[in-house]
């Protein structure tokens, strides 16, 4: 072995265009004869698909992390707490990704070539095998992300090929990649650093109910972690040869009227996406699904052949971002600290290397969500690595019309242009949470672009034109929120069905606003004025285009649907006085026919409550988790009215609200230069914790008594000393 200065490519075929159809698997594995220790051996590796990295059997880490067409990353693993003196194994698993836009997974580009990269170790002496044995499959008709899902059979060829005895001399030779057939994204010069620190692994094992099924019978059983669990799964057998297995990954029991108590398995039944790997029956047979898989509820349902089937062992490895958590609270109200336990478990599976909607069902990064990710995030750890990327990842998806795609990476087109806007509002959260110029500086011509679209498609009276509509039946979907009226519009208010929305009118005002503050703050003087100058204007046609003749924002000029979101986004913007805004809430609290804010949207309905004096009614809207709870959810839902997903890190609220709001911690000026501290106590009598920021801990405590609320503070020097005084 010997370490080389520039990477190369290796592939199974030496024609590296060959095989571009649909996904498949392809095994590398070198030998390496060590005559000590490797006390360090960093190495370079990538993929034009996805990998995982094996030493000595021992997975060492997975990636590359997602790029497009544009950006494409290298991983830099050290080798050397795996290696050992003697004989060792390389072996590397490769996702080929199918050419197939929509017939391939979502987010994983590929440039054809199929192929693996190395840096720091010799690209001769590879051996590959293609695992023709595989077969990624849709997990449903229409829309389906994902692809990871598989039919397998064992592979007798591959049996062991992880561990140092393995015979592999009738695998094929890699071949080297010539420079000519390599895409210039993928040449070592363009290869750029993983931004983002690698996954974590945290083993676990299953203790199964039994482990012989005898020779022509049926078994079921169901494995429950607890929780809901993002993991890899690594199965062990003996024998059964010609046994089919099917695991089924769910996310709860369902019963026939939907979802109830999600743990009842003696009233419901599991629905979810499955495995199907038949058993080779050879010995040191192995069955580990490529991509990792979420589940609450496990079910391993088994029927054998003429063959009696060992379950020697089913293991799991959890896996997501490695955040590093050291924000804690605590208050009067003893329900609100199991939601806090399942908000802080969704937002970790919907953390990877990307942040995701749902890891379930979609595992896509989109703009709505991924903002509030982000906030929940900087509230409990201050890391902000992974929101650099996504920030950079939506920047990269920008269209020739100005607007974002919704989710992204992704290959297909899926524009909500309300999106974009909440972009604008990610970019001002860094702003304020970490004061990085460079970085505003850097994305500020995308929001010019976003705001652009809006100021070209404005009505003759200045609002937002009509500029999309119900999913699948416009080329954009106007999505605001699940609103349990809204759903026979796919979230959009049944207003636009007619015309333009005000939703869009009122976004597009907060982007404007926000906006203004971010060119100014970076110097942009005029840029900063020219927006508010539209926000005025804009503001104003609001109120005489939107406005009923209570004082109510309709959800479209000239329309008579009222929305409590409409409100909400009217007191943000300032559209509503504090006292309009007060009262306007008041009706949508205590009228429930007036479509309420979902768990997607009470972050901005709490900042509404919060900014008129009426924060305490955010108690009856925690009944939404509570709720959760008592239904036994380990993860937040997606939406009360629509629970599709069981796990949705748009609802991780309460990881801002108690330490952001209720200890009252939160940055008054850019990079969190003067630091806020006023609690808002709302329906509690006491709270205490510490809050950790980018300027060190904060231990808050308050308590309300007859002569009003004592605050107790004390912390770090540095955050002490930018407390702004009261």
């Amino acid at each position: 072995m010997s370490v080389i200065n520039q990477g190369k490519w290796i592939c199974a075929e030496r024609q590296s265009g060959e095989g571009t159809g649909e996904s498949r698997l392809v095994f590398f594995r070198k030998e390496l004869s060590l005559s000590g220790t490797a006390a360090k051996m960093p190495v370079r590796i990538s993929a034009d698909g996805r990998y995982k990295l094996y030493v000595n059997g021992a997975l060492v880490c997975f990636g590359p992390c997602k790029g497009d067409d544009k950006r494409r990353y290298t991983d830099e693993p050290d080798l050397g707490p795996f290696l050992k003196t003697g004989q060792n194994v390389l072996a590397v698993e490769l996702l080929c990704v199918g050419s197939d836009a929509w017939n391939s997974n979502h987010s994983l580009f590929t440039s054809g070539l199929h192929a693996l990269y190395l840096e720091g170790i010799e690209a001769e002496g590879w051996r590959c095998h293609l695992c023709d044995t595989v077969c990624f499959s849709a997990e449903e008709e229409g829309f389906a992300p994902l692809h990871i899902h598989e039919q397998r059979t064992g592979d007798p060829a591959a049996a062991g090929w992880k561990e140092a005895d393995f015979d592999d001399r009738f695998w094929q030779e890699a071949g080297v990649c010539a420079d000519e057939d390599i895409p210039a994204i993928l040449h070592a010069g363009n290869l750029l650093p993983r931004p983002i620190p690698f996954m974590e692994q945290h083993p676990h094992v299953f203790k199964l109910p039994f482990h012989t099924v005898e020779s022509h019978s049926e078994a079921c059983f169901v494995l429950d972690p607890g929780e809901e669990m993002t993991a890899f799964l690594h199965l062990e057998l003996s024998g059964g040869k010609g046994a089919l297995i099917e695991l089924l990954y769910s996310e709860c029991y369902v019963t026939d009227a939907g979802k109830r108590n999600r743990a009842d398995a003696a009233g419901g039944h599991l629905e979810g996406y499955t495995d199907y790997y038949t058993v080779g029956g050879f010995a040191h047979e192995v069955y580990e699904p490529f991509w990792f898989r979420t589940f609450r509820f496990l079910q391993v349902t088994i029927r054998t052949a003429d063959e009696p089937l060992m379950l020697n062992a089913l293991d799991y490895d959890e896996t997501g971002y490695p955040l590093k958590v050291r924000t804690s609270v605590t208050t009067s109200d003893p329900t609100l600290a199991p939601v806090w336990e399942i908000s802080l478990r969704t937002l970790r599976r919907c953390m990877h290397d990307t942040y995701m909607d749902c890891p379930f069902y979609e595992q896509l990064q989109y703009v709505q969500d991924t903002r509030s990710e982000i906030l929940y995030t900087y509230a409990v750890s201050a890391d902000d690595r992974l929101a650099r990327q996504a920030i950079d990842d939506f920047a990269s998806s920008q269209r020739a019309d100005g607007l974002l795609n919704a989710c992204y990476p992704n290959k297909n087109a899926n524009v909500i242009p309300g999106f974009s806007i909440y972009y604008i509002l990610m970019l001002h959260d860094h702003m304020m949470y970490f004061g990085d110029k460079e970085l505003i500086r850097r994305y500020l011509p995308v929001v010019e672009r976003i705001l652009h679209f809006f100021r070209s498609h404005r009505t003759q009276s200045g609002l937002v034109d009509k500029v999309g509509g119900v999913n699948g039946k416009a080329e954009k979907w106007s999505f605001i929120d699940w609103a349990g009226d809204w759903m026979p519009t796919a979230g959009m208010p049944t207003s636009g069905l007619y015309g333009p929305l005000t939703m869009e009118s009122l976004l597009y005002l907060y982007g404007l606003q926000k906006a203004a503050e971010l060119a100014d703050w970076v110097g942009e003087k005029n840029l900063s004025m020219s927006w508010e100058t539209d926000a005025r204007a804009l503001l104003k046609a609001i109120r005489l285009e939107c406005m009923d003749d209570r004082g109510m924002l309709t959800d479209g000029p000239g329309r008579t649907e009222v929305s409590q979101h409409a409100q909400v986004f009217g007191v943000l913007t300032g559209v509503l006085t504090d006292e309009e805004g007060r009262r306007n809430l008041l009706r949508t609290v205590e009228d429930q026919t007036i479509p309420q804010c979902t768990v997607a949207m009470c972050f901005y309905l709490f900042r509404a409550l919060e900014k008129t004096g009426l924060y305490e009614y955010t108690d009856r809207y925690w009944d939404i988790w509570r709720t959760m709870i008592a239904n036994g959810c380990t993860t937040c839902v997606e939406a009360a009215d629509y629970s599709r997903s069981e796990c949705h890190a748009w609802g991780s609220l309460v990881l801002y609200e108690l330490p952001s709001v209720t200890l009252g911690v939160r940055p008054a000026s850019p990079g969190y230069e003067k630091i806020e501290v006023h609690p808002v106590p709302g329906a509690l009598t006491s709270a205490s914790g510490t809050v950790h920021t980018p300027r060190g801990d904060l231990n808050v405590a308050w308590e309300k008594g007859a002569g009003g609320i004592q605050v107790q503070i004390s912390g770090d020097a540095d955050a002490i000393s930018r407390i702004m005084a009261n």
